[in-house]
């Protein structure tokens, strides 16, 4: 009866954006990002202050009818470009930010997915589905706090491509046995068996 094989699944869900944000590695990711933008943005400020005061200069010597038109017209388009090429620098900086990101982000999904796999085979969890997709669980089904547990202790093994957090495996298995890189969550073909429905 599919009623009773439905009831026989395990269901748990996982917030996997706070899974990989809250592993050490996580953390030392985001302070990484946060240095990188920090700098990025005082060298922004900087180049908006020299702007300001360029185009401050520019209407003072405008007003006081000392400085010819055509020197005026020229430094007037000087500071147009200026404030162009500022533009698509802070654009450059904001794509190099996401880049950054995707690329410090992608090892540590992968190793997070790892580690979620490894929790559903050993406790038989059929499917794990994102938390933000679910309007409503039982808080005991929710495996984040112990996928980062298990992830900084070394469980995540060598799940994904690159060392594990830490640089230590602390001689932990491969994550349910499997070394290619994470699939999104759901595309892991190889569900834990389900019993048989009995009849």
């Amino acid at each position: 009866m599919p009623g009773v094989a439905a009831a026989q699944s395990k269901i748990a869900v996982i917030d996997l954006r706070r899974a990989m944000v809250e592993t050490e590695e996580g953390l030392r990711m985001q302070a990484t990002l946060k240095k990188l933008f920090e700098s990025r943005q005082v060298e922004l400020d900087n180049k908006q202050r020299t702007l300001q005061q360029e185009k401050e200069s520019l209407e003072k010597d405008a007003k006081g009818g000392k400085v010819g038109n055509e020197q005026l017209q020229r430094r007037y388009e000087k500071l147009q470009k200026d404030a162009a090429d500022l533009q698509a620098l802070g654009m450059e900086y904001q794509r190099e930010m996401q880049r950054k990101e995707s690329e410090m982000t992608s090892p540590i999904y992968a190793r997070i997915m790892g580690v979620v796999r490894r929790i559903a085979a050993q406790e038989g969890y059929e499917m794990v589905l994102e938390k933000q997709a679910v309007p409503y669980f039982r808080a005991d089904l929710e495996l984040t706090d112990r996928a980062i547990q298990m992830y900084n202790s070394g469980g995540a093994g060598d799940a994904g491509k690159g060392a594990p957090a830490g640089g230590d495996k602390k001689g932990a298995a491969p994550a349910g046995g499997d070394k290619k890189p994470a699939a999104p969550a759901g595309a892991d073909k190889k569900p834990a068996p389900a019993p048989a429905p009995k009849k």
